[in-house]
C-alpha cells in the first residue's frame, strides 16, 4: 500500500511546528503520524503531500495507486482497516471527517462513511497536548499488545498495574516514582529515568531520551528521540533532539526539534485572572482567542533560550529565535529574532545555520540542504 498523508489545508494550523515538517510528521502520543501508520502498516509506504519547500527534506512519493490521507487523522486498529477496504476511487470518511481515498490523483468523493466512537483527529495546534493523553494511551495498548516489557529494577516504586509499564530493553531506570494509575509510561531503547525522579503518567520516552536528576512529570507528555528533560514538566511534547536540562517549569507546551531551553527558563501556562487565553496564529497572522485556559509556550525548531527567561501565558516562538532579552518576550516572536525583544534585529541567516549545526554536530548529525532550503525559506529577507 502506498500511503501520502495529505496537510490538507491544514498547514499553517499547526505553524511554528509545520514550518519546517509537513503535518504528518508531528509527534503526538508516542509516534509521529507518519511512524503510526508504518508501525500499523508495517509493509507501506508513506509519504507526504505538503508544502513546495519542504519537498526536499519530505518527498511524495506517488504511484498509479495511492491512498491519500488526512494527515491530522491519528489511526487505531479500527480505522487502519477501514482504510485497508477502501477500492480504487473510493473515499472514507468518518464522523463526517474526511479520512481517506484510494486512487492515482488527490479527488476524494463522498462515497463511505463510517461512525467510530474512538476517533481522534487534530483540528488546532494545542490538540497535540490537549489530546495526548488519549492519542498516548491508544498507542501504548496498541504497541504492548503480544510484547513483554523489559523488568523494572527494585531501586523503583511503582504505583498502579504493572501492565501500564513498559520498559524497552537498552533502557535505564533507577530509584524513581512512577504513577501509572493516570496514564500508562513507555520508556524507549537506551532511554534512561535518572534517580529522584517522579513520574505520573501518562509519558511516552522515546529511543535515546532522558529524564535528568529529579525531574517531575506529569501526563500526558512526550519526549521525542534523544530530547533530554529536567526541573517540572506537565502535558508537553517535545518533538525530538530538543533539551530542557535544568530545573525551570513547562506546562502545556509544545516544543520543537533542536530547541534548547536555558536554566531556569519558566514557562506561564494559566493567566492571573483565570481567562481564556489569546495566541499568535501563523494562518490569520495576528492574535487569536481561544476557549483555553491552559496554553503554555510553542517553540520552532532551532529555537533557543537563555538562562532565567521568562515566557509569557501562550507565547509562540518561531524558527531559530534566540531569546535573551531580561523581562518577558513578546507573546509572539518570529522567525530568526535575535534576542526576542519587539522589533529585535533578524538572526543573521549564516550565523543561525552555524549555531544549527553546531548543535546537530554534538549528537552526531549535521545539517542537510534540505534543511538549509528550509531555513533560507524561512529567513525574512530571502522572502522579500
Amino acid at each position: 500500500m502506498n500511503i501520502i498523508l495529505h496537510d490538507l489545508s491544514n498547514h499553517l494550523i499547526f505553524a511554528p511546528l509545520t514550518l519546517t515538517r509537513p503535518v504528518g510528521n508531528l509527534r503526538s502520543g508516542m509516534w509521529t503520524n507518519d511512524e503510526r501508520w508504518r508501525f500499523y502498516l508495517p509493509e507501506a509506504t508513506v509519504s507526504f503531500q505538503t508544502e513546495e519547500y519542504l519537498v526536499d527534506k519530505f518527498p511524495m512519493h506517488q504511484t498509479d495507486d495511492n491512498v491519500w490521507v488526512n494527515a491530522t487523522v491519528i489511526p487505531n486498529v479500527e480505522l487502519v482497516k477501514l482504510v485497508q477496504e477502501l477500492q480504487v476511487d473510493e473515499s472514507l470518511y468518518v464522523n463526517g471527517v474526511f479520512v481517506a481515498q484510494r486512487g492515482a490523483t488527490f479527488s476524494p468523493k463522498e462515497s463511505n462513511s463510517h461512525q467510530l466512537e474512538e476517533f481522534l483527529v487534530l483540528e488546532h495546534r494545542w490538540d497535540l497536548y490537549q489530546k495526548n493523553d488519549s492519542i498516548l494511551a491508544t498507542d501504548f495498548a496498541a504497541y504492548v499488545k503480544g510484547r513483554k516489557s523489559a523488568s523494572l529494577s527494585k531501586t523503583n516504586t511503582l504505583i498502579g498495574d504493572a501492565n501500564q509499564l513498559f520498559i524497552e530493553e537498552g533502557a535505564t531506570v533507577e530509584c524513581a516514582i512512577l504513577n501509572v494509575k493516570s496514564g500508562p509510561i513507555y520508556v524507549g531503547k537506551n532511554a534512561e529515568i535518572m534517580e529522584g525522579s517522579v513520574v505520573r503518567g501518562g509519558l511516552a520516552m522515546a529511543e535515546g531520551s532522558a529524564l535528568k536528576l529529579s525531574t517531575k512529570v506529569y501526563g500526558a507528555t512526550s519526549l521525542g528521540p534523544h530530547s533530554k528533560v529536567g526541573g517540572e514538566v506537565n502535558n508537553v511534547i517535545f518533538q525530538a533532539y530538543s533539551n530542557k536540562g535544568h530545573d525551570g517549569f513547562l506546562g502545556n507546551s509544545l516544543i520543537g526539534e533542536w530547541c534548547n531551553l536555558g536554566a531556569d527558563t519558566n514557562c506561564s501556562n494559566l493567566k492571573n485572572n483565570y481567562g481564556n487565553v489569546k495566541t499568535y496564529s501563523y494562518l490569520t497572522e495576528s492574535m487569536e482567542q481561544t476557549a483555553l485556559m491552559f496554553m503554555g509556550v510553542t517553540m520552532g525548531d532551532h529555537s533557543k533560550t537563555s538562562i532565567n527567561t521568562m515566557l509569557n501565558t501562550a507565547t509562540v516562538v518561531g524558527v531559530c529565535a534566540n531569546i535573551f532579552t531580561s523581562g518577558f518576550p513578546p507573546k509572539y516572536v518570529p522567525n530568526f529574532s535575535w534576542g526576542g525583544e519587539q522589533k529585535s534585529p533578524v538572526y543573521n541567516l549564516d550565523r543561525a545555520v552555524d549555531a544549527a549545526n553546531q548543535m546537530m554536530v554534538r549528537r552526531g548529525k549535521q545539517i542537510t540542504d534540505g534543511d538549509l532550503r528550509i531555513l533560507q525559506f524561512l529567513f525574512p529577507e530571502e522572502k522579500n
